[in-house]
């Protein structure tokens, strides 16, 4: 059988890849993914083939996969995060039906979610939801009331892909929503570049998230009823007695 692992690299620092996914680049001959995710793991595999494709080429990243597979290359896909979050992992397994002599591993990553929760304090202790507000996928109809259903149930939710360009007030939009069933007074948090260069991170309330700038590489935390600010960190609690 072909081998290709699907790789979660995290965050984008090293230190943050877990030991599995380490072994798995190291293991490989090749390496593919998207520009910015190659350019992040190059220099500690240097010896290895890199081969990329831009956004919006995925469908062709993963046969090229499947290709250099067939040639009995041992191969890594990359996806930053988490590989099964947002990432590569369900895609490779629908091209992967026309390539049934090549068996796929999925390696997890540290997702955007947890390593920004980390930065914050502890905003995601009780139940939470990721959406991301990119409707290139996903109608932004489905999109809206996934933030209203969530907000009414009180989850905390994180946000992905929370601006660019052509979404500037996407954040905006996505914020008066979910003032419709939290308070505008509800802890939120921000962590942009997480575990690269230029890491940084805000705590305020979602009336004042709803008017701060952000982009593609800011996640985006607001909390539920019962989170709360602790030291300058977002803290939900879980509800342990006696605290």
């Amino acid at each position: 059988m072909n081998k290709i692992y699907v790789v979660g690299i995290g965050p984008g620092a090293y230190d943050q890849m877990t030991g599995k996914a380490i072994k798995a680049l190291n293991d490989s001959d090749v390496i593919i993914g998207y520009t910015v995710y190659v350019d992040l793991v190059k220099e500690y595999f240097a010896d290895k083939e890199f081969m990329t494709t831009p956004m919006k080429k995925e469908v062709d990243r993963c046969v090229l996969a499947f290709e250099e597979a067939e040639k009995g290359k041992t191969v890594s896909m990359i996806c930053s995060g988490d590989a099964g979050v947002y990432g590569m992992a369900g895609l490779m397994y629908e091209v992967g039906k026309d390539y049934p002599n090549t068996e796929l591993t999925i390696i997890p990553g540290v997702t955007a979610a947890t390593g920004g929760a980390a930065v914050l304090g502890a905003p995601l202790i009780h139940d939470f939801c990721l959406i991301s507000l990119s409707d290139l996928l996903t109608p932004w109809e489905k999109i809206e009331k996934r933030l209203l259903c969530a907000s009414e149930a009180d989850f905390v939710i994180c946000l992905y892909n929370p601006s660019s360009k052509k979404r500037h007030d996407y954040l905006q939009k996505a914020c008066d929503l979910m003032m419709q069933h939290k308070s505008p007074d509800t802890v939120c948090g921000i962590v942009g570049h997480i575990a690269r260069e230029g890491e940084c991170e805000k705590v305020m309330t979602l009336k004042e998230l709803r008017d701060t700038e952000v982009d593609m590489f800011t996640t985006v935390f607001i909390g539920n009823s019962q989170t709360k600010k602790i030291g300058g960190k977002m803290v939900t609690p879980r509800g342990y007695k006696g605290v």
